[in-house]
């Protein structure tokens, strides 16, 4: 790894952030002489209760923080944190009253609304007593199938001013895929939008949303919120839905009045999210409100440093838990701009337009996406201002160092670039940025504030500057409650415990660097092992990205005469063919970047790469295809289509 960071911040930037102001805090309360973050992270692992009481204090949470801050503290799980605590989720996101903008609105280049502090309060209050006249109650369950529009995050915030439990998806799964979500956990009302677009297309969602609703016998009402068409109460097909109401007639009989937030513990549960279910039906992971608020509070405050009147993008759907993280910068007091469609519609330079246009402060996106802008050499550097622009963050599959050298080349050369990572089960990351310190490329920066990170190998001793599994060895408020009916929590300990006992094993194949960052090399479960040797997927693809002719690939391992050999997936460029001469070069690219044994045994062209909802690609179904085994659940994936195009493969067959 490079000695040399590739960015540094200046020393007056890093004693403006909220990290400094936040160690000094704790310096102050707790008497201590902590000097920089790596001093601060040891203070917080090991006075684990001071220190989220710390947070609580500083990032403002608003609710009655109780006289214990942690009590069975070595256990997980079984940890409570703040158990004498209540708080409303909504309140804290409410909190600010003006006519400054909380929501602006882009759904691709057909829609753009604003909601200001004071609009978002008003919907909120009207859709919450519709909610409670209806009978919504605490614990009841409230979903939306629905795009990242500002009506999904009332419907969200209406929800949980009363306790009510929210979950969503977007609206281009498929009828079993919503199915096999919602018909698990029983919503008593479904927020719906009649259709949405997607690079360029205009989808019509009322046939598909009839034919869920059939299926999900517990709703008793469905609000349709209308978003391709402005007179969708003449629509003939709005009646074929059956219990369904239009989103104004539903909050038409309201006054806009004083929420009355529902005062809960901290434990009480906010929402519940979905593991990406290509192996099976989706794990229904409930998440609580306090966990939730507390740990978002952290890293966004302390460890993206955002803070009030700051403009926050991610680009993310409904269906990723980033949605979520994004929704809690409201506690912050920061403007959320919202994005739905495709990012390269009509070109790649619309997220750039927002930004400028909108200027935003932190943009959120995936390393795919990054990649993308490399491969289609889109440089906004050369088109656009940025200067707002402070930080950019990237996370759903490992950053490589060539796409931090593309961000500060070609995008913008003076501005914090944060690879994170941690998951669904966490509602929020393990491993993220750290805003005092200088960023290395191909690095995440730091383990966060209360996560006890360690890399473990397969004896269960921790090592440095070596490939092993990725642990967390102390509780953290962000745990699932529990999986939703999962009797004697038997499914939640497989998951997470029952590998490494009171340790959670997160399933990622890491390495803590010299620099004390940390580097993800892909899934533990799609670790390559040729010869007996570890490979993680991540190492070939940072290789392989390098490629130009090269758009994007997928690595798995095929059981072959008794071991387990590489075989890689490429999607080329329009035009290229897969002669000797391209496969000699991907494979020498790989033994040079990464090592003779990361070099595949094959490498075969395809037309398309399956991948899940939130755009992850699917290592664990195209295995199984490989090997004949049946994909338990097409339905959670994007383009289920693509299976097909690895089936009986006669290159694989010797």
């Amino acid at each position: 790894m490079s000695a040399t960071p590739i960015w540094s911040p200046a020393n007056a930037e890093v004693t403006r952030t909220n990290l400094y102001d936040f160690m000094a805090a704790a310096n102050q309360r707790y008497e201590l002489n902590l000097a920089d973050y790596n001093e601060l992270h040891q203070w917080s692992i090991s006075h684990t209760g001071q220190f989220w009481s710390l947070v609580w204090d500083c990032c403002g949470v608003i609710g009655d923080k109780g006289r214990r801050h942690l009590i069975n503290g070595h256990s997980m799980p079984g940890a409570q944190f703040f158990p004498d605590a209540t708080l409303n989720y909504s309140e804290n996101l409410l909190r600010r009253r003006d006519n400054s903008d909380a929501l602006v609105f882009w759904g691709e280049d057909r829609v753009r609304t604003r909601l200001s502090w004071n609009d978002l309060y008003d919907s909120v209050s009207k859709m919450a007593q519709a909610f409670s006249d209806m009978g919504i109650k605490p614990g009841d369950r409230v979903a939306g199938f629905m795009p990242n529009m500002p009506e999904t995050i009332v419907a969200m915030l209406a929800a949980s001013s009363m306790g009510a439990v929210w979950s969503s998806c977007s609206p281009d799964f498929g009828e079993q895929g919503v199915l096999d979500r919602f018909g698990q956990i029983e919503p008593k009302l479904l927020i719906a939008c009649d259709g949405y677009f997607y690079n360029g297309k205009v989808i019509d969602n009322l046939p598909k949303l009839a034919a869920v609703v059939e299926r999900l016998p517990t709703l008793q009402k469905v609000v349709i919120v209308p978003y391709l068409r402005e007179n969708i109460d003449q629509e003939p097909t709005v009646g074929e839905v059956d219990k369904a109401q239009l989103y104004c007639d539903f909050i038409q009989p309201y006054l806009a009045k004083e929420i009355e937030f529902a005062q809960l513990p901290f434990n009480h549960p906010l929402c519940i999210l979905f593991s990406s279910g290509t192996t099976g039906v989706p794990k229904c992971i409930v998440h609580s409100a306090g966990g939730t608020l507390i740990q978002h509070l952290k890293e966004q405050q302390l460890h993206s440093d955002i803070k009030a009147d700051d403009r926050v993008f991610y680009f993310t759907t409904c269906t990723w838990m980033m949605w979520n993280w994004l929704v809690s910068g409201l506690a912050s007091e920061a403007t959320l701009l919202l994005y739905d469609g495709s990012p390269f519609y009509p070109g790649g330079q619309i997220l750039f337009d927002l930004a400028d246009t909108e200027q935003m402060t932190h943009f959120g996106t995936s390393a795919k996406y990054i990649d993308t802008l490399k491969k289609q050499a889109v440089h906004p550097k050369e088109t656009h201002s940025l200067s707002s622009l402070r930080l950019m963050a990237s996370t759903g599959s490992p950053l490589v160092a060539e796409s931090f050298d593309f961000v500060y080349e070609h995008i913008k050369s003076d501005l914090y670039l944060a690879s994170i990572a941690g998951g669904t089960d966490i509602i929020s990351c393990f491993v993220l940025g750290n805003p005092m310190a200088p960023v290395y490329r191909g690095e995440i920066a730091c383990s966060g504030l209360g996560m006890a990170m360690e890399v473990w190998d397969d004896e269960g001793y921790a090592v440095y500057e070596e490939k092993g599994e990725l642990v967390c060895s102390k509780p953290f408020p962000s745990m699932p409650i529990e999986f939703w009916k999962d009797a004697g929590d038997q499914k939640y300990h497989a998951a997470y415990f029952e590998r490494f006992p009171n340790v959670w094993t997160h399933g990622d194949f890491a390495e803590i660097t010299v620099n004390g960052g940390m580097i993800i090399h892909g899934r533990s479960d799609t670790t390559l092992n040729p010869g007996g040797v570890r490979i993680g997927t991540a190492e070939i693809y940072r290789q392989v990205e390098q490629i130009e002719v090269v758009l994007e690939s997928i690595v798995i391992g095929q059981q072959w005469e008794g071991d387990v050999r590489v075989v890689l997936f490429v999607v080329l460029r329009e035009g290229v063919e897969l002669d000797e001469r391209l496969i000699q070069q991907i494979k020498n690219k790989i033994r040079s970047g990464a090592s003779p044994r990361h070099a595949p045994a094959k490498i075969i062209a395809v037309a398309d790469i399956p991948r899940t909802k939130s755009g992850k690609i699917t290592e664990l179904a195209v295995r199984d295809i490989v090997e004949g085994r049946q994909v338990k659940n097409k339905e959670a994936l994007a383009n289920p289509e693509a299976l097909a195009l690895y089936q009986n493969i006669k290159e694989l067959d010797d």
